[in-house]
């Protein structure tokens, strides 16, 4: 029996990410067929595996992270429980088959090669054990392959005719293991299990050392790669396992550079070059207090020993160079054993001192002085450099009066050392910190980068939420929010507003432009305020602005909260009345809702009435909005958010709170995307256009255009007037005489609906849709698909 040769990992050596090699066909008769039955090699027992008819199929789990067990909650789903009781170990997910797990038994299928050699892998990651590919019998026609053994990494077992001349024999790891699985192609071009032993004469690993084995190594590594070039990361800020580099200089600027925002030095450690062409095949940068001095030989003859550095220091980045000539990070320790140099000396180490980034700190920061005064620390900038986002100082920045609410000072420098510390970790992360007539710290803005990426897709259209400092008692949070392609809510950035002077508003959407790198939205949605709209004109003089729908309900709610304490029915019927979508039927509603709850004379309706041009949603349809309105009276978790916020609570229980709402938002669109990828929409039948945008929008928006497509079957055109260069349809509902004008240029494929729903939704209504009808336009025209609707939106 041809022996395969056993794989360790090295940190200094490049690892093979092929996998372990080949061998040529052989016969498989020598493996004896056995029964199957538990195995006995460890202590958790693994479960039996049947035997099935050939034409049966072994049941797949569709997602497969619902098999993935839980570290956070050491929870095993029930789906994987079936299969290994005893481990408990993180699986990671198939990349290259959609994220299917098929269970390894005799007589089920694999789409392909590479998909049962995965299987098998995280089948043998649950039980214990690594595995090796064997034989592998290819066809001399096309080459592909007919048929595959994947074994126990201990079957067979190690020469021995070199261990005599060896000063450290290799340990034995071989034990004639007669565990495999054999596959063979299939004429539908699957692979079928055709031999599946599953006992083993040795005894497992422990589920916390499996990912050890060298098949588990080696495919999480594979996998760690796949995932970080998937993503297209820059490399900057912290490094990850797979991160790539153009070059091993790259590599130690990088790494450098980290260490200097960290506070400790880097040492170039060993170097493994090529034998052929000298090339640098793998290289590890360490920390300066790594390892351990040498004894020194002279010993007490020396009369000025040099002090000791070196206090075994395990952090660490190994590179090993790619078949691409990159090089990418194949270990990375994070962890040090002793404290970190603060960042006013930094710039004393050996490996920044020869950096050309070298930190800029003042003389006063290296002699331990402090700043003078808040607007000195704003300016100085303690810690790494870029820490604060803020301009310098002018009579702009500074308030000329008092913060109008009261802040203690220890929450305003609680909340400036969380910031500072959250960019010393995030170099993106934006912060920026206004300050008012006695230098006192008012006003707080801050973004991280997913929110600024956030915001590059979709920051078309900002609401301005203010509606969490409509109560003195409460913090005054104000949120800039968008919807993403899914119609959910995105959050673009947060502040803590002080003062609510025109300066502060000014200041704040001017901060909030810079850190968006300079780029204003079309539209802005604000809550009623001249001193908001004062500050719009000012620093957004380009942007539609309207007056939120959803703002004013909840000040409406907040306003009449007893009339809606009395009634069940109010809330509901104010929500009616403000988002209705036609004019006319808004002003019935309106006084409809006047005469049901005897709110004739309320000042506070009245006010708002007179107004209503300016945020009734009927009458800002000309505007786009991105229906973020509707998309904010839908989100719960924004009324919940400000529920939970307490006065008594810290500042700093505010912002993290904050921020694990938003990761939850996040992770619904993570949810989203993956659904979106897994499911197709249903059609209504076998209708070009509704294929047309199925592939093109995600799911929420081609149910809104599935709707709108089923609504302009009911439609009629009642009138057709035919000019030189356009039609004017009128287009109503089947059995009524009121319509909508929908215009149609022929040379431009152009339609206009007085409905107006493509200006402010940015998706095509029915009337249109009756009308492209109309004239055999069977497809939607490109200029009506809108890019943040699809499902390449962030693309």
């Amino acid at each position: 029996m041809t022996e395969a040769p056993s794989f360790s990992y090295d940190a200094g050596v490049a690892l093979d990410l092929e996998g372990e090699p080949e061998f040529t066909s052989r016969d498989d008769s020598s493996i004896d067929h056995v029964e199957f039955n538990k195995c006995t090699g460890h202590e958790g027992q693994i479960p039996e595996i049947c035997t099935i008819d050939k034409n049966d199929h072994c049941p797949v789990v569709s997602d497969y992270n619902q098999v993935e067990t839980d570290v956070e909650d050491k929870h095993v789903p029930e789906t994987l429980e079936s299969h290994c009781s005893a481990s408990s170990v993180s699986i990671q997910g198939i990349n290259d088959e959609g994220d299917v797990y098929v269970v390894p038994k005799l007589g089920v299928e694999f789409d392909s090669e590479d998909h049962a050699y995965k299987c098998y892998n995280k089948y043998a990651l649950m039980e214990g054990f690594s595995i090796r590919k064997d034989f592998i019998n290819r066809s001399k026609v096309t080459g592909l392959v007919v048929s595959r053994r994947y074994t126990c990494h201990r079957q067979g077992y190690g020469s021995t005719k070199h261990d005599l001349n060896m000063n450290k024999p290799r340990k034995e790891t071989r034990t004639g293991c007669l565990a495999h699985m054999t596959i063979t192609r299939q004429p539908n071009g699957k692979y079928r299990v055709i031999h599946f032993e599953t006992n083993h004469n040795h005894i497992f690993v422990t589920p916390l050392t499996a990912h050890l084995l060298p098949s588990q190594k080696r495919i999480s590594f594979v996998e760690a790669v796949e995932a970080e070039s998937s993503s297209n990361p820059v490399p900057y800020g912290v490094p990850k396992l797979g991160m790539s580099f153009d070059s091993e200089d790259h590599a130690y600027e990088f790494y450098n550079s980290y260490a200097g925002r960290m506070g400790f030095s880097v040492r170039k450690d060993y170097v493994n070059r090529s034998k052929i062409d000298g090339t640098v095949a793998s290289r590890r940068y360490t920390c300066f207090r790594e390892g351990y001095r040498q004894k020194d030989k002279r010993g007490f003859k020396v009369k000025r020993p040099r002090k000791e550095t070196r206090v075994g220091c395990m952090a660490q980045l190994v590179i090993s160079r790619q078949a691409d000539g990159r090089y990418r990070a194949t270990h990375f320790e994070e962890h040090h054993n002793h404290e970190l140099v603060p960042a006013c000396k930094v710039r004393t180490l050996r490996s920044q001192k020869r950096s050309s980034q070298t930190l800029e700190s003042s003389a006063s920061e290296c002699s331990g002085m402090q700043p003078k005064s808040l607007a000195d620390l704003l300016l100085t900038g303690v810690g790494a450099p870029d820490i604060f986002s803020c301009d310098p100082l002018d009579h702009e920045m500074i308030l000329t009066s008092k913060h109008a609410w009261n802040i203690k000072q220890e929450e305003a420098a609680s909340i400036h050392r969380y910031f500072q510390t959250k960019k010393l970790k995030e170099p993106s992360f934006s912060f920026s910190i206004q300050l008012d007539v006695e230098e006192q710290m008012t006003n707080f803005f801050w973004a991280d980068e997913k929110m600024m990426v956030d915001y590059g897709d979709f920051g078309d259209v900002v609401c301005f939420d203010t509606t969490y400092c409509l109560n003195r008692d409460q913090r005054p949070l104000v949120l800039f929010l968008g919807t993403n392609n899914h119609r959910q809510v995105l959050v673009f950035g947060a502040a803590f507003l002080y003062d609510d002077t025109v300066q502060s508003f000014k200041w704040l959407f001017r901060t909030f432009i810079k850190s968006m790198a300079g780029r204003k939205p079309k539209t802005i949605l604000t809550d009623q305020g001249s001193v908001i709209s004062e500050a719009i004109v000012s620093e957004l003089p380009d942007s539609d602005h309207r007056l939120c729908t959803w703002q004013v309900y909840q000040n409406t709610l907040k306003q009449l909260s007893e009339v809606v304490a009395n009634s069940d029915s109010f809330a509901s019927d104010l929500c009616g009345c403000f988002f209705n979508p036609d004019k006319e039927e808004f002003i019935s509603s309106w006084k409809g809702l006047l005469d049901t709850y005897g709110l004739w004379e309320n000042e506070w309706l009245h006010r708002k009435f007179e107004l209503h041009e300016k945020w009734a949603l009927s009458y800002g349809k000309h505007v786009f909005s991105a229906d973020i309105e509707t998309v904010l009276l839908s989100e719960d978790s924004i009324t919940s958010f400000r529920k939970s916020l307490k006065p008594e609570s810290h500042i700093l229980q505010y912002v993290k709170h904050f921020g694990r709402v938003v990761n939850d938002w996040r992770y619904k669109e993570l949810e989203a995307n993956y659904d979106m990828g897994q499911q197709v929409p249903k059609l209504m039948g076998d209708i070009i256009m509704l294929k047309q945008v199925r592939d093109l929008y995600t799911p929420i928006i081609f149910e809104l255009f599935h709707r709108e497509y089923e609504n302009f079957l009911n439609l009629v055109v009642n009138q057709c007037v035919d000019s030189a260069s356009s039609v004017e349809y009128i287009v109503c509902s089947y059995g009524q005489v009121r319509g909508f004008e929908v215009l149609y240029t022929a040379e431009y494929d152009s339609v206009v609906c007085g409905c107006m729903k493509f200006q402010s939704v940015g998706i095509l209504c029915s009337h249109a849709l009756k009308v492209l009808d109309c004239r055999n336009v069977k497809i939607v025209p490109s200029q009506y698909i809108l890019k943040r609707w699809t499902r390449d939106a962030r693309a």
